[in-house]
């Protein structure tokens, strides 16, 4: 059994990379009402599909 997180504590959505508390560099979102976390490299590796899904006034 892995050791209890923090409260603070971060999973990559994508990933599964953690981290204790949100670091510089990581995204999130809202996702069906669902807040999200992606770590550093999953954000640079899908940031083109992030923001195809901003509305137009984002732009």
């Amino acid at each position: 059994m892995s050791p209890p997180q923090s409260p603070d504590a971060v999973t990559c959505a994508l990933c599964g990379a953690t981290a204790p508390s949100l670091p510089l560099g990581w995204s999130t979102a809202v996702e069906r009402g669902r807040r999200v976390v992606h770590c550093e490299r999953c954000s640079r590796e899908n940031v083109r599909a992030m923001e195809s899904k901003l509305d137009p006034e984002w732009w």
